[in-house]
């Protein structure tokens, strides 16, 4: 097999930023990066919580030429849960009305994170792995470019003749990268992971017909092996963040993974979704999102407390505009920030604690308390609320209601 021909554009390039993950797509394109562009390649691997050792991702890029100070293994665990999962959760933001955006969270912290590293190691291009057909060469580059606006950026997957599974062993034993035993197979399908979700598409998930497969299931028992008793919890909030569970306070990253513990136990965000991609196709995907689903639950049940009628409903109206720009990459948007800063703007009484129930892959909001509550029990009683609410007051307020009504009535009956 001979080497890919250059692309068009490879003149300029001394050195450029890889996000680089130390399985075959990323050490392919390494080694692709190095010899098509006779650049040097600056490899960046972040931690975000995806549960997988990352130190031999340096041991191999370090043996596949990259320098030891040119390697970057970043634990972003806190970071991504404070400034991205924990903002994005406060909208109730849910794709299509199901997806907890799991993977589009993650990208535009690597972008950001990348693009840091180009700066300090003097780098004039930036690279992904993500392939021509999917959402995330969109949300990596929208990235990119909007904090960099001239940075160069490389896409694979847009340019080489590697366009199989088999190319790609060929290519990494002509130039001795070492292939895991696993890759030699058929994959049966491919996963992206952090401490939010876990996601799996493609091969055996891709006739939406057929069921899923519970091997695919990586982060969640079987609801129905899961315990046979409910377990209760408690999740405190301040200002619509979560801090404690069960009393006990916690960091945004402790908080979640102590969740995501909870979830795996009882079967808790399995996810089968046939959702729209922002370049046009259709996909299936499986995603799991344990701690996730269990935690905008309970956040949705201190906002019943703590929101006015009117905010919560136009939380409600702008929570998919801001699921959509974030599904479609563009969390360094103007329109996002101005979304967000309302949002923000929304929490600030939104403090209390919820008690749930965790049972056989459901989760239920069973309690909730709140100094700030707006729920008051002696204007709501069946029984004698002492003058506290004027039922006679409703008659007016209906006729008001009524009036264009009955008008509309008067002149078509």
């Amino acid at each position: 097999m001979t080497d890919p021909i250059n692309p068009a554009g490879s003149a300029g390039i001394n050195r450029v930023v890889l996000a680089y993950s130390g399985g075959l797509d990323t050490s392919v394109i390494l080694k692709w990066l190095q010899q098509t562009y006779n650049c040097e390649v600056v490899t960046f691997t972040a931690d975000l919580g995806q549960g997988e050792e990352l130190e031999p991702a340096r041991a191999k890029a370090e043996m596949m030429g990259v320098k030891p100070e040119h390697i970057f293994v970043d634990d972003l665990r806190e970071e991504f849960a404070r400034d991205y999962v924990f903002p994005m959760m406060r909208s109730n933001a849910l794709y299509e009305g199901l997806y907890l955006l799991g993977t589009s969270i993650a990208r535009p912290l690597i972008a950001k994170r990348q693009i840091e590293i180009a700066k300090m190691v003097g780098a004039d291009a930036v690279s992904h792995g993500a392939t021509g057909k999917g959402n995330d060469q969109v949300r990596f580059e929208l990235g990119y470019y909007a904090l960099s606006p001239d940075i160069k950026v490389i896409a694979p997957w847009r340019e080489w003749d590697l366009t199989s599974r088999t190319k790609l062993i060929e290519f990494a034993e002509q130039h001795q990268i070492p292939v895991s035993k696993d890759k030699r197979g058929e994959s049966p399908f491919s996963t992206d992971a952090n401490m939010l979700h876990t996601s799996s598409e493609g091969k055996v998930l891709e006739d939406p017909w057929d069921e899923v497969p519970d091997y695919v299931y990586s982060r969640t028992v079987n609801p129905e092996d899961a315990p046979d008793v409910p377990e209760y919890i408690t999740i405190d909030f301040e200002r619509g963040d979560g801090v404690a569970i069960n009393g006990e306070g916690m960091s945004p990253a402790t908080l979640l993974e102590t969740l995501n513990g909870y979830g795996r136990r009882h079967g808790i965000g399995r996810l089968d979704l046939v959702e729209n991609r922002f370049v046009g196709m259709k996909s299936r995907g499986m995603y799991e999102t344990p701690g996730g689903t269990i935690y905008q639950l309970a956040h949705r049940g201190i906002e019943q407390l703590t929101l006015d009628r009117g905010a919560a409903h136009l939380k409600d109206e702008l929570a998919p505009r801001y699921a959509e720009l974030l599904y479609n990459g563009f969390w360094f948007s103007p329109e996002r920030e101005m979304l967000q800063a309302a949002i923000d703007h929304s929490q600030e009484k939104v403090s209390g604690t919820v008690r749930l129930k965790l049972y056989k892959g459901g989760v239920y909001v069973v309690g909730r308390k709140s100094p700030n509550s707006l729920y008051s029990e002696k204007v709501v009683t069946f029984e004698d609320d002492q003058g506290a609410y004027d039922q006679r007051d409703a008659a007016g307020f209906i006729k008001l209601n009524a009036l264009r009504l009955r008008l509309l009535g008067r002149r078509d009956r």
